[in-house]
């Protein structure tokens, strides 16, 4: 393989929130056990925070086709960053592997609302009471109009993909609750994004 086929990807983006979402995480993940990151994109975040967090296995996923690049910056991670497994959101009956926690960093608005949904269909029968999904990203509240950099994210996201766009957070937490979730937690984040931590409440 030649060297620019053997580059690592890159998002300026994973290295401004890294440190903003590390302090959120160290809240509310376990202290040992596996993490399941939904939705790895490059791969920067799970080597940053499977160093931060030695005690817990990370577990990167993504499509087929990220997953050479996840595996780059896997190569300078700690032994606890495991290697990354294909994951699709729309899969028909998605199934996740077992994880004691579940991390999703911009991604919903990425893809269509079904993907949102399937999550937590597929996180409600894995968690069990008491773990979380974590999300993070830009999201939309019935008691504010959005902001302005969002409104021009959330058109670039609908000229990209018409099925992709910011979620309305009232709908979020309705699919959460149907499947056992309530909505532990919500905190903001640089550049009008949200933590949000969606705590599993009913054995499934």
């Amino acid at each position: 393989m030649n060297r620019s086929s053997r580059e690592k990807p890159f998002a300026i983006a994973c290295e401004r929130n890294r440190d903003p979402i590390l302090t959120v995480l160290r809240q509310v993940l376990p202290e040992r056990g596996r993490v399941l990151e939904v939705g790895s994109g490059t791969g920067q975040h799970a080597a940053y925070f499977s160093a931060a967090f030695p005690h817990l296995e990370w577990l990167p996923s993504d499509l087929p086709e990220n997953l050479e690049g996840i595996s780059l910056w896997r190569e300078q991670a700690g032994e606890n960053c495991l290697a990354p497994i294909s994951l699709d959101l729309l899969a028909d009956r998605l199934q996740l592997p077992q994880a004691d926690a579940i991390v999703c960093i911009n991604t919903l608005h990425i893809v269509a609302w079904q993907g949102a949904c399937n999550l937590f269909e597929a996180a409600g029968r894995s968690l069990a009471p008491g773990q979380v999904v974590y999300l993070y990203g830009p999201y939309r509240y019935a008691d504010r109009p959005l902001e302005p950099s969002n409104v021009q994210f959330n058109q670039w996201l609908k000229d990209r993909d018409p099925v992709s766009g910011i979620r309305n957070l009232d709908d979020l937490t309705t699919v959460a609750r149907d499947q056992g979730f309530v909505l532990d937690a919500d905190a903001p984040m640089p550049a009008n994004n949200r933590s949000l931590c969606f705590r599993c409440v009913d054995d499934r």
